[in-house]
């Protein structure tokens, strides 16, 4: 739907745009893909647990209530306005010719090899799961919450829409990764493609409603680092504690685990599931 959106607009010639057409056609192509990926991923996760199984899963579902259809429309507007401006950072720092020289990007695969494109995928993952840890908590502060977070944690039961559901400043913060690995590590644009890719279909999976990880999962040797959608949706309904984004290392390091986490896995993963609003 979004992306035949900005198809009408990058085709709409008006003259006050001679001369910066280039610039909006990229621009609009970058919205395409990135709008493409929130509303395929989160519509489908929506549809399937929301629409499709909703009552065969209703009994399973972390916090038993559903948003009401004024949350979905919030999640999905704020949503709108978070695409917008993750649009802007690859036309500032990818295509714009002044700027990418500065950047660690290289252009083909074989410049370091099958070995370090492969290799680089969990640093990036652990790079972005600390900045997400620190940036997170520190919007968190009483000063600072309402003007960058609340919009989010207005989402105390989330669904998937709720994955991008952003106030524009905290917007900026979340995509300030994008320009952290362009100026620290040597990337490939295929890893920023495959990355965010993925990280979106976690973040989905965060605001999901359901845990789709086994029971026991939690207390396993590694599941016990993973951070996961009853971690997640703890943290939107009691607001503190469970920062994390991929992993639980910070969480567990820092003591900012909720101390219920484990007996509200257990509880979301029997048969029974939920009985919190």
């Amino acid at each position: 739907m979004i992306g035949w959106v900005f198809r009408v607009v990058r085709y709409l010639n008006y003259d006050i745009f001679v001369g910066m057409n280039p610039w909006i056609d990229r621009y609009m192509q970058v919205l395409e893909r990135v709008g493409s990926r929130y509303f395929i991923i989160a519509g489908i996760a929506f549809f399937v647990f929301y629409v499709l199984l909703r009552s065969r899963m209703a009994p399973k579902k972390i916090q038993r209530a559903f948003p009401a259809l004024r949350d979905y429309r919030r999640e999905i507007l704020y949503s709108v306005g978070t695409i917008l401006i993750f649009g802007f950072i690859p036309l500032l720092f990818i295509f714009n010719p002044t700027v990418r020289p500065y950047t660690t990007l290289y252009d083909t695969i074989a410049e370091r090899g099958w070995w370090y494109y492969v290799g680089i995928f969990p640093v990036m993952f652990l790079m972005h799961d600390t900045y997400f840890y620190w940036t997170h908590r520190l919007m968190h502060h009483p000063r600072l919450f309402r003007y960058f977070h609340l919009v989010h944690h207005q989402s105390t039961n989330p669904s998937p829409w709720a994955a991008y559901a952003f106030h524009p400043l905290e917007a900026i913060v979340e995509v300030g990764i994008f320009v952290v690995f362009l100026f620290t590590i040597p990337i490939h644009t295929t890893h920023i493609v495959l990355f965010f890719l993925l990280s979106i279909i976690y973040n989905v999976y965060g605001h999901l409603g359901w845990e789709l990880y086994p029971k026991g999962f939690n207390t396993s040797r590694i599941g016990r680092w993973i951070n996961t959608s009853v971690s997640h949706n703890q943290h939107h309904k009691y607001f503190k504690g469970n920062y994390g984004l991929y992993f639980l290392f910070w969480d567990r390091w820092m003591n900012t685990l909720r101390v219920e986490y484990d007996e509200a896995f257990e509880k979301a993963t029997t048969a029974d599931a939920a009985t919190g609003s």
